[in-house]
This record gives structure tokens, C-alpha cells and sequence, in this order.
């Protein structure tokens, strides 16, 4: 037996793939703003005590995160590690050594609050941009 395609059916398909791409889109470019939002505001209150309110960092102890190679060259999970879980040891950042700790975002911030700062500093002062997800908070927080 023979099947024929129905072109009206096909084009309906179509059409109506096509609507949900965009039906999302506002969505998404909503959530990215809420989350910048949210983000700017855990960085001023935590964040930028080191890293300061421009992203320059402090001289050679705190490092830069304005225009970072670091952060343009490492994975996203691994910047999310280093939020969520700490970092230490020697790190270059824009051709300058930094030797020190980073501790872990504290406990009283959530894993949405860890999204948000991570997804606003992507996404300012020159850096390559993206979105972090609460999942991929979890995930992270998982492999510690």
C-alpha cells in the first residue's frame, strides 16, 4: 500500500513548529532579563566585595572578571564550580598570576541566586555571554 504525504498537513506542521520557536523566544529573552536582574543584585551584595562593582578585581589578590580570558576560555561548568564549590591555587587572569582562595558562594545564597550572579557576570563587562541554568547549579554542586 502506497501512503501520500498531505501537503496541507505537512505546511500545518510546519507552521506550528515554526509558531512555538517563536512563542519562546520572548520567554527566554524575559528569563535571561529577570535572571541579569536577580544576578546584579547577588553580585553587589556578595561578589563585588572582591571582584568590585566594575568586575576589575583588586591590584593582584582578587581577579578581574571584566573582559577575563579566564572566563572566556574555561567551560561553563567549570566557572560554575568555582562559584558554587570554591576555588583556590594559581590562577592566570588577563596575563597576571592570582594565588589565592575563592570560597564558595555561601549557603544562605540559592542555587537560583548562584544562577543569576553567574548568568549577570557572563553576560556584562565585556564577557562572552549564555544563561546558567538551576540545573546546572545542582549538577555542579553534585560533583563537589
Amino acid at each position: 500500500m502506497k501512503t501520500t504525504v498531505n501537503p496541507l498537513r505537512s505546511l500545518c506542521t510546519a507552521l506550528f513548529a515554526v509558531t512555538m520557536i517563536f512563542a519562546t523566544m520572548p520567554v527566554m529573552a524575559q528569563d535571561k532579563a529577570a535572571l541579569m536582574k536577580k544576578g546584579e543584585t547577588v553580585y553587589k551584595s556578595y561578589c563585588q566585595t572582591c571582584h568590585q562593582a566594575n568586575g576589575q578585581g583588586l591590584s593582584t589578590v582578587y581577579p578581574p572578571l571584566a573582559a577575563s580570558d579566564y572566563i572566556k576560555s574555561k567551560p561553563k561548568k567549570e566557572i560554575i564550580s568555582s562559584v558554587v564549590n570554591g576555588l583556590n591555587g594559581e590562577i592566570t587572569v588577563n596575563g597576571k598570576k592570582f594565588n589565592g582562595v575563592m570560597v564558595a558562594l555561601p549557603k544562605n545564597y540559592t542555587d537560583e541566586d548562584a544562577a543569576a550572579a553567574i548568568t549577570y557576570v557572563l553576560n556584562s563587562w565585556g564577557n562572552p555571554g549564555g544563561v546558567v541554568s538551576v540545573a546546572e547549579v545542582k549538577a555542579a554542586r553534585k560533583k563537589k
